[in-house]
This record gives C-alpha cells, structure tokens and sequence, in this order.
C-alpha cells in the first residue's frame, strides 16, 4: 500500500461574466487551472467543470497519462501531440462529468520539482503518490461529488488507477483501464520485442537463426535487470542494447519499480461493486488484447462491476481507428458513454 500524501490545494479559478440572456442559476462549462503541492513538488493541473446548475455537485473522473514524458493533455510534445486525455476529457463532459488532469513528473509547467537536482531518484511510487494527491484535489473542489469519483487511466497511468483504486479514500466509484499495462513492465518490453523481431524476420530482414538469437538476448537481458546484473548486448540490435542500457542508467530505479507491479494482484483490493472499464483495441501492438487476461480474470473474481473488458475493434494505443487518426474513435467514445452514462 502507497502512503497517501496530504495535498495543498489552491484553485486558481478565473471570473467569468455571465452572457447575457444566460439562464439564472445555471453555470456554463469551464476550465480553470488547480494547483497542488505533494513531496515538496508544485503540481500543475486542469480542472474542466461542464455546465451545471449552481451549487450542484458533479460526478468526476481524475485522468491519468500513460507513460513517459506525457503532459497532463496526454501529449509528448514536441514529438506527439494526440491530445488523448484532453479529448477523454471533453467525452467525460458529455456525461456531466468534471475531470482533473495534471502535469506529471517531467512535464509541462510540473517539470521534475523536487528530483530536478536527482532524477535517478524517481521511482513509480512517487507517480502513485502524485496521482493520490490529484485525486485528493478533485475530491476537494466545490464542484465535485466526493463519493462520486473514478479514475480513468491510459496504459500506464491504467496500471497506476488500479493502484489508487485500493488506496485512495474514498474509494473510487469507478475505474477506467484504457488499454492497461496489465503485465509486468518488462514482461510487456519483451512481448513488445519479441514481436518486432517476428515481424522483421517475416519481410525477410532477419533469418529464423538470427530471430532465436536476438529472442534469447531479449529474454537474457530482463533476467539480467530483475537480477541487478550488467546486461549483455552481443547479441542485441544496437537499438535494442541501447534501450536495456538505458534501463540500467538514470532511469534504474524507475524500471525497477515499475516492473516490481503485478496488476491483476492489485484487483482484490478493489471495492466491491466498484464500476470498471477495461478496454484493448484489435490493432494496439503495444498492449495486445492477451495481455489483459489475467487482470481481467482477477477482476471478476473481485466482484466489480462492468461493463468490464470491452475489445475496441480496429482501434490502436492512442485509442484511434484508421477513420479517426487523429481523435478517440467511436467505439472508444461508445465505451466511455458506457462506463459514464446514466
């Protein structure tokens, strides 16, 4: 269990005028920025309200990036700019229902705070403990129904929803796991390789020999890490030995961390009842559907609610289809209405 850190929370919210011929009593759809401080780190956030009657509190949804260096609009700019959770958001207020998404560790206006003099210090926990805070700040705006919350996660940030769904109080209405890492980090790095390379060697790029080889210096170099030992590289693609030496460097302690997580262990600690969404998309080579069978199974066996797993046809990781490249492909929203909708 991850300890829960007390958030300082100050909403900096800005005055709106109210248009003219508005509805008396009725409050239009807002953003405004929340900021929070956990582990000597000032967070940076944005908290979207949909209209509503004045004084009502809304249900609402803390939303969660996946991994690396990805801001609080589910962006790596300026690599990649899929604006995914910004998008979750807007679906999310559909429903009427609020969403606070921030800038993670390395990100946006957030940047590394309190690890910005020691960044090999960072580890998986203190994301856990920065999206405990988060929730803690949704839970504490005027607008949010404190026993109305869930927690909405893609890839990464799916695993790290699951985490708080055991942890956070209160306990959280609801959980969306868009495309999870339902796996051990490194399990999924390997799967991940081993596929390429089977590709690779289908257009004739590698021979059969050459496939076994590298598969066998994937497999040796996670044994290596989980060992605390060097990895070799002899047999690696000078790409592939470059990632798990990067794995072994600054970002060690991390790697480490995060492949210390088992998900479907953490799904006994759910509420019963608790509402939850899993979704895997047919064309996501980056979290195949097989990955989410055991949590899935260890969901069921936790008794929460559904809709449960929802395989999203012809959708990839960003939650795109090849019609909508560039925005969450209708079968997404369909799922998400699914999970928000009353």
């Amino acid at each position: 269990m991850f300890p829960r850190s007390a958030a300082v929370v100050v909403a900096l919210a800005v005055a709106t005028a109210t248009p003219a011929g508005a509805t008396p009593g009725f409050v239009p759809a807002a953003d405004r920025e929340v900021v929070f401080t956990v582990d000597g780190t000032t967070t940076y956030g944005t908290l979207h309200v949909p209209a509503h009657r004045a004084g009502q509190r809304l249900r609402a949804a803390l939303l969660l990036p996946g991994s690396g260096p990805t801001d609080r609009d589910g962006n790596q700019p300026p690599a990649a700019s899929p604006n995914t959770l910004a998008q979750v958001a807007d679906a999310l207020a559909v429903d009427r229902v609020a969403t606070l998404r921030f800038d993670k560790y390395g990100t946006g206006r957030t940047g590394l705070g309190a690890y910005r003099d020691h960044p090999d210090t960072l580890d998986h926990p203190a994301f856990v403990r920065q999206a405990a805070a988060a929730y803690e700040s949704l839970r504490d705006q005027p607008e949010t129904n404190p026993h109305a919350l869930s927690v909405v996660g893609h890839s990464e940030g799916a695993m790290t929803a699951l985490l708080l769904g055991g942890t956070v109080h209160p306990r959280p209405t609801g959980l969306a796991l868009l495309q999870p890492q339902a796996i051990r980090f490194l399990d999924l790095v390997a799967l991940q390789l081993h596929a390429q390379v089977a590709e690779a060697t289908r257009h004739g790029l590698l021979t059969p020999d050459q496939q076994r080889t590298i598969d066998a210096a994937v497999d040796a170099a996670v044994t290596a890490l989980r060992e605390h030992r060097p990895v070799d590289t002899t047999d690696l693609p000078p790409a592939v030995g470059r990632l798990f030496q990067a794995f072994q460097g600054p970002s060690a302690r991390f790697v480490d961390s995060d492949d210390a997580v088992y998900p479907p262990e953490h799904a006994a600690a759910l509420r019963p009842g608790t509402r939850v969404l899993l979704t895997c998309g047919t064309n996501d080579v980056q979290v195949p559907c097989s990955t989410t069978d055991a949590l899935t199974t260890a969901l069921r066996r936790a008794h929460v609610g559904g809709p449960g797993r929802v395989p999203l046809s012809g959708v990839d990781h960003l939650l795109h289809d090849t019609d909508h490249p560039d925005a969450l492909a209708p079968a997404v929203l369909d799922a998400l209405h699914r999970f928000a909708g009353r």
